[in-house]
């Protein structure tokens, strides 16, 4: 039986809240908190802890997009509701992981003078390319508010899916809000050892992830996202991936 519009409503609303709160954790927790010095002292826990922090968001993240898991929460969940729940458990997932991260020793390199500056600056186009990748994109259908709303004014999802978006940043690279994180997240200034392990861990988990995301962008688009594929070859980084 569906939920009551209201319920539902609040579910939608609060799940598209706790996703902008993770992003505003995980931007505090990286700008201040990480970039602390950690003590001297052993590597491999702290790192090993972190990887199993991480893989713990990415195995939910990954499984829950593909298809066949997609049917089991069906039976569990309404289908307009599906997408809001999906943001409800990434978001709190992603705010333990920035809660829990542990402090690893080191510091791989702390840029002084104009070297300084210009890692600001990589981090602030990280962000503006973030914020432009964004406008492209629907980010209340992606937060599953678009499609309550929608039940919630009596008018039954249709099934069809966004248009794909092949303009902007998107004609540069194929996955510009993951080039515009790697900025984010390698351009710090001041590279420490609890730094280093997020952005290296979590540039992993992008890079093994996109071509598992692709098969589902081609299964959606098909041959549209094919020519687009072969138009724009870059994933996510230019010149590297």
């Amino acid at each position: 039986m569906p939920p009551p519009r209201r319920l539902a409503l609040v579910i939608a609303w609060t799940g598209a809240a706790i996703f902008a709160a993770s992003l505003a954790w995980f931007a505090y927790s990286y700008l201040f908190r990480f970039g602390q010095r950690a003590p001297a002292g052993p590597l491999a826990r702290p790192i090993l802890i972190n990887v199993l922090l991480f893989s713990g968001f990415a195995l939910h993240h990954s499984v829950l997009a593909r298809s066949g898991a997609k049917r089991v929460v069906h039976l569990l969940i309404p289908p307009e509701l599906e997408r809001s729940i999906y943001t409800w458990v990434a978001s709190v997932l992603f705010l333990a992981v920035c809660a829990w991260w542990q402090p690893v020793p080191g510091v791989v390199y702390d840029l002084t003078g104009p070297w300084r500056f210009l890692g600001w600056t990589v981090q602030l186009a990280g962000l503006v390319l973030t914020i432009r990748a964004s406008a492209a994109l629907d980010v209340l259908d992606l937060a599953g508010v678009r499609a309550v709303v929608r039940r919630a004014n009596a008018h039954s999802p249709d099934g069809s899916n966004p248009p794909l978006t092949t303009r902007g940043l998107y004609a540069f690279v194929r996955h510009p809000l993951y080039f515009a994180w790697t900025l984010f997240v390698f351009g710090a200034p001041t590279m420490t050892g609890t730094r280093a392990s997020f952005a290296i861990v979590s540039i992993a988990y992008l890079m093994i992830a996109i071509p598992w995301e692709e098969r589902g962008l081609v299964a959606t688009f098909g041959q549209q996202y094919e020519d687009y594929r072969r138009r724009v070859t870059t994933r996510m980084i230019p010149w590297l991936y």
